[in-house]
């Protein structure tokens, strides 16, 4: 089944939101809307959003979330290790760096995350995969061999576990146990900068191997 995905790099942080649509090219899921959303914004005009699915609530990941929600009432997933971070500037790190941008924060998530979780979304099913070490309730995606990975895994690097909540083990521990398991041809978006697969990572990574 077609899968169209695009892909908006917003905000001081070069955050990659994701814009996905199915064979109803008029609904589409929103994956981690960052700051400064007006691209998406404007993108989505004229579409249906099924969902805004959050990877992790880190604040340039869900600092659009509230200006899409508005704007075409949908709701907001997030795995509930993090459900407080979307109202409280001081978890979701937007106090750490004022120099970047007002504290942020959103109306509490509609629905929970959950590992094994399938959702069905734009005539697609999504498997919710638990991935915890850049954050306690970070999650990947995975829709046919399409893999969101948030800060977890990206192109010959990892997500940074010095920030709150983050535990270096478990980072690795979730790439290893859990995304490394996946196929090889598995294309792999993240949270910042390239897209790459699971193989090239698997093979190439030099923080996991």
């Amino acid at each position: 089944m077609m899968l169209n995905i695009e892909s908006f790099t917003l905000g001081p942080l070069q955050t990659n939101a994701y814009l996905l649509r199915g064979e109803d090219e008029g609904r589409a899921v929103i994956i981690d809307p960052g700051t400064n959303p007006g691209p998406l914004l404007r993108r989505i005009e004229g579409l249906e959003i099924e969902a805004i699915l959050l990877t992790h609530a880190h604040f340039d990941h869900i600092g659009g979330v509230d200006q899409i929600r508005k704007a075409k009432n949908c709701p907001v997933y997030v795995h509930p290790l993090e459900s407080d971070w979307l109202t409280t500037p001081k978890l979701n790190g937007s106090l750490m760096w004022p120099e970047v941008g007002p504290p942020i924060t959103t109306d509490p998530a509609e629905y929970d995350l959950a590992e094994g979780q399938k959702l069905r979304l734009i005539g697609h099913e999504f498997t919710v995969y638990h991935t915890p070490g850049h954050s306690p309730g970070s999650v990947s995606f995975l829709c046919g061999d399409h893999l969101f990975s948030g800060d977890v895994l990206f192109r010959l690097g990892v997500g940074r576990t010095d920030l709150p909540g983050g535990r270096e083990a478990d980072l690795y521990n979730s790439i290893r146990g859990k995304l490394y398991r996946m196929k090889d041809e598995v294309k792999v978006y993240p949270g910042h900068g390239p897209r790459t697969t699971i193989g090239f990572e698997r093979a190439n990574n030099p923080y996991v191997s």
